[in-house]
């Protein structure tokens, strides 16, 4: 069989300033260890925040160590050393952490990180706030000794880069839980440290250096959450990725510094100094709140010279030379954020001289001063050009313009637009921000960083005007959205947007609880139901100037399909799919179109005519084999001159004459006369990393124009208007650069024409087939395999222009099957096999009459075809952010065993199932020792397993490695939930505790909308 594949052959320290793409290459990193996506684009490590390194699943396993070995470099300190060391690591622990969703700059991740306790009583860790998140957070800890205990964020700084998790200490039971002593005061150039913690995914990793300066600002991540207004502490120590949150201690054992960061081109560390870390600290211990003012202005520290040049007298840097002997600079404005307190009060370059009549120099002291002022006036003394400028401002509460709460509505998520956003691209901090664009609100082109403007024509300043506004927008509604995204103000964009408030009917609300740890969530409002739906009348667009005249009528045939998926299922690697389809039945509404558009029945179709109005659609039949569906609209909402396509039952031939009409990438139509090149049987390449939904056992079609391969919907057709072929896109495998193959082919209506006139009248088809993949074998090879004379005329006979058979490659599992894998088919119910086509007798027998050769013997059988009713998705479960169901068609294609009934099709990034590795392409063989052959003894099994409770998964690899995994349950987070057909409707229904009910799609299952790269966060899937 002739294969498709032969067919077709920027400064780590530099402030950003501009609005386009960064890159990444040359920035200090974050040290969090990402874990392994499983994917063979990720760009589905769109899923990944950019800014963190991306390890292999082996470097991810820890081993159990029968004995602590210090690291050779730990093995040459002196004595001192070593005690200061032993004494140490009892207090640092590995994190192991997960943020559920997007929110704010930051995506949803499965990592690790390092952090240490600071208070043994109480149970506090102290470790970074990008280890904390500014999400829902889910994770635990591990001490050296490998116990291990669940930790939950108390408090997490809006500027800084620390925060402060809690542990229960009476679950440590057996080794006595100590804690570092915090000096920040002992942190001076030239003091010898070590950094000790979770170094490139190592349990216990100890890093030596030097302390080399106290007074860098804070380095520059690029894009995301970053530190300001703030200095960093710098050495040499060559961390990397787990260690973010790491103790950097001096030979007494105290903790003098907070590792987080470093440069990926240099051997360069750098610390947040643990004043503001200790202050807050000390609030949490008594229970007190932890103030935060600002000004909504970012300082950067700048040595004389440059502040000179911005017009520092000689005799103010007279005054603070004298009165701050060591230092070398004073902090200058950077920039100032519209509407903020100190907007049209501070400019940028600035020179602060003094505040509240202090002379100041260092961030820690402005802090200070900040902080005890929360909605105070404080006086500022500035020099500006040699000018002295005086202010007072009144200090904004920081917390108040850090969001601690999101929305979720139409699979989407929302919050207020955050300080760390806008002072990164210093514009005002208002507006409403999609932190996860998803479901109807998933825009084309980037990722994150949309603000939007208005939702259908009302302004939506802020969050609760958004959430009033989707009040009132009943389901299914299309509506205007305008929106501008972060990099590019200047643009604003304009959507119809069509809203799902079934799919995911609830709006609730999200809100941090700092005593918990956890977010707690309130229903906001009930989906309005949809408007009942007009007649609309319309025209299609005239060719006047074709020569083809029969194109002006069968454009008249073709309507646009647009298919939105609010699950990934069975390997299929899109969200949203669109294209065009043919009309067959103007009278019933039924279309034609391509599975690459419409793979599976769980979506929402919308069919657009004349590109004018739009009605809902419906799927009514998925071909198993042939790369098309039928779809139905509702005729009598559609006032158009649609044309229902002439359809023609004759085979088409090599080197026939021929019409082509198609729609090109820009949705245009083209067309040109041109003839049939080829007519064969071809093997769309299947997608080994993640089977998905292949045709095979088709005649294929390709015509001898250009077009052709820039058109992904048409026709082939005579130039009467009679349609002889359609022309479909078939999705193929993926390439090496993540990019899915797609092909264009033409498939011959003769062989569709049986099944359309069945849904014609009323009847959907309950087809029967051969559970095999055929591959071509030309006569030289027949001959080998043992066929003899009288065969071999027989095929010239039959195919004067194709002298060939056809012979089993491959035999599907799951079902029994008398024909094997090599077996050569002469003849099928008397009629020898020379053309694919001669095998769609298959489709309504329940056994064939064969004559094959095996074995070089020639053999009669009667070989039993099977049912399609099973081909297709009809139960899904969502279990620990996993999406499970049946193996689908193409598994059983590719597979040689089925291993069980409960196949993992793809799972949630922050999710139990991404942090414990239950990988997509995995199957599910037992639950605690006890066996779940199929979905139903899964979910009586994982029923009984309480919330926050370990349990074991028995699992097999696609490729029949099995292996036992420990996953602990998450029911608040990541509910289980089932979605069921029932007839041609899906019902939902969410697990509480043991027993079903009807329940809403859940904020976090929302973000399995997400692709990776185009979803950068929410779901990984495997393959897509």
């Amino acid at each position: 069989m002739e294969s498709l594949k032969e067919r077709s052959r920027r400064n780590s320290s530099g402030k950003r300033k501009h609005t386009g793409s960064i890159s990444t290459i040359d920035r200090p990193t974050k040290h969090l260890r990402e874990e392994d996506n499983f994917s063979d684009d990720f760009s589905e490590v769109d899923m990944l925040p950019p800014d963190t390194a991306i390890t292999s699943f082996e470097e991810m396993a820890l081993g159990m160590e029968p004995e602590r070995l210090l690291p050779t470099a730990a093995l040459a300190d002196s004595a001192e050393w070593q005690r200061t060391i032993e004494s140490v690591v009892r207090n640092v622990v590995s994190i192991r952490f997960c943020q559920t969703c997007s929110f704010d700059t930051d995506s949803a991740i499965t990592s690790e990180a390092t952090g240490f306790v600071v208070d043994a009583e109480k149970g506090y860790i102290l470790t970074n706030r990008h280890v904390v998140c500014a999400g829902p957070f889910w994770g635990y800890c591990v001490f050296d000794n490998h116990e291990e205990c669940d930790v939950h964020p108390v408090y997490r700084d809006p500027i800084h880069d620390f925060g402060i998790l809690r542990f229960d200490p009476k679950h440590i039971k057996y080794m006595p839980v100590a804690a570092l002593m915090l000096r920040p005061d002992l942190a001076k150039v030239g003091a010898e440290i070590r950094v000790v913690g979770n170094d490139a995914g190592e349990k216990l990793s100890i890093l030596s250096g030097v302390i080399s300066r106290v007074d860098r600002n804070a380095p520059d991540y690029g894009e995301g959450y970053n530190d300001f207004n703030t200095n960093y502490i710098q050495a040499a120590a060559s961390a990397s990725g787990g260690s973010s949150g790491s103790p950097v201690v001096n030979i007494d054992g105290y903790a003098v510094a907070l590792q987080a960061g470093g440069s990926t081109e240099a051997a360069t560390d750098y610390f947040l100094p643990l004043d503001r870390p200790l202050r807050a600290l000390e609030c949490v211990r008594a229970g007190k709140p932890v103030t935060r003012g600002t000004i909504q202005t970012q300082w950067l520290t700048k040595p004389f010279d440059e502040c000179r040049r911005l017009g520092l007298t000689a005799e103010w840097e007279d005054v603070v030379r004298k009165g701050f002997p060591k230092e070398v600079g004073m902090l200058v404005a950077e920039t100032v954020l519209p509407e903020g307190p100190a907007h049209e009060h501070v400019e940028e370059g600035d020179i602060l001289v003094k505040v509240n009549g202090e002379l100041l120099t260092k961030f820690v002291r402005l802090d200070e001063i900040l902080d005890d002022s929360v909605g105070k006036p404080v006086r500022l003394l500035l020099q500006r050009g040699g000018r002295d400028i005086e202010i007072e401002l009144t200090v904004q509460d920081l917390h108040a313009i850090t969001p601690d709460r999101f929305l979720t509505v139409c699979g989407a998520s929302f919050h207020n637009l955050s300080y760390q956003c806008a002072r990164l691209y210093a514009i005002a901090v208002r507006g409403v921000y999609v932190c996860e664009p998803a479901g109807s609100f998933r825009f084309d082109g980037m990722d994150k960083g949309w603000i939007i403007e208005s939702v259908d024509n009302r302004k939506t300043p802020n969050l609760d005007v958004f959430i009033e506004v989707m009040k009132t927008i009943p389901d299914r509604a299309r509506i205007v959205v305008t929106y501008r995204h972060l990099r590019d103000l200047h643009t604003m964009h304009t959507s119809i947007l069509h809203i799902d408030r079934h799919w995911t009917s609830k709006m609730r609300m999200a809100v941090r609880n700092d005593e918990t740890g956890l977010w707690d969530y309130e229903d906001i409002a009930d989906p309005l139901p949809p408007a009942p739906v007009l007649p609309k009348k319309a025209q299609f667009i005239r060719l006047d100037h074709v020569s083809q005249p029969c194109a002006t009528e069968l454009v008249r045939s073709f309507v646009r399909i647009s298919c939105a998926m609010p699950l990934k299922l069975d390997g299929f690697p899109k969200a949203r799919k669109s294209g065009f389809g043919l009309v067959v039945d103007a009278e019933k509404g039924l279309v034609i179109v391509s599975r690459a558009i419409v793979p599976y029945d769980l979506c929402d179709v919308s069919v657009t005519i004349a590109e004018s109005i739009i009605v809902e659609g419906k799927v009514l039949f998925l071909h198993p084999l042939q790369n098309y569906a039928i779809v139905q609209y509702n005729p009598k909402l559609v006032q158009a001159p649609v044309i229902s396509a002439r359809l023609s039952d004759e085979h088409m031939r090599q080197g026939s004459e021929t019409i082509f009409l198609g729609f090109n990438q820009n949705l245009r139509v083209v067309v040109a006369k041109t003839a049939v090149t080829d007519i064969t049987t071809v093997a769309v390449p299947a997608n080994s990393t993640a089977p998905r939904y292949r045709a095979i056992n088709i005649d294929a079609i390709t015509v001898d124009t250009s077009l052709s391969g820039q058109c992904g919907s048409g026709v082939l057709a005579d130039e009467d208007g009679t349609v002889r072929a359609l022309w479909l896109t078939y999705l193929g495998d993926r390439a090496h650069g993540g990019k899915d193959v797609e092909y264009h082919l033409g498939l011959a209506t003769s062989s569709v024409l049986p099944i359309v006139r069945q849904v014609q009248q009323g009847i959907i088809p309950k087809l029967r087939y051969l559970n095999v993949e055929l591959h071509l074998v030309h006569m030289s090879q027949v001959r080998i395999m043992g066929a003899s004379e009288e065969w071999i005329r027989k095929v010239e006979e039959d195919n004067p222009e194709r002298h060939q058979l056809f012979m089993v490659r491959k035999v599907e599992c799951g079902q029994s099957q008398v024909l094997q894998e090599g077996d050569m088919i002469l003849s099928v119910n008397g009629k020898v096999m020379t053309r694919i086509t001669e095998l769609d007798v298959m489709y309504d027998k329940k056994e064939l009459d064969m004559i094959i050769i095996r074995g070089c013997q020639e053999m009669r059988m009667k070989v039993p075809t099977v049912p399609t009713d099973d081909l297709e998705t009809d139960r899904v479960v969502i279990f620990c952010g996993a999406v499970l169901h049946r193996p689908h068609h193409a598994v059983r294609q590719q597979i040689s065993k089925m291993h069980s009934e409960i196949y993992v099709s793809a799972r949630t990034r922050g999710s139990p199932a991404f942090q414990y590795q239950l990988v997509p392409t995995n199957f599910i063989m037992a639950v605690n020792g006890i066996k779940t052959p199929d979905l139903d003894s899964f979910l009586a099994e994982v029923s009984k397993i309480p919330d926050n409770t370990y349990f074991r998964l028995r699992v097999i690899t696609f490729d029949n490695v099995p292996f036992v995994i420990s996953i602990k349950k998450n029911e608040h987070y990541f509910p289980t939930m089932e979605f069921i057909r029932q007839g041609d409707t899906w019902k939902r229904q969410t697990y509480d505790g043991k027993s079903p009910h009807e329940g809403a799609f859940h904020i976090y299952c929302c973000t399995l909308l997400l692709l990776t790269k185009l979803f950068r966060i929410g779901i990984e899937y495997y393959g897509g």
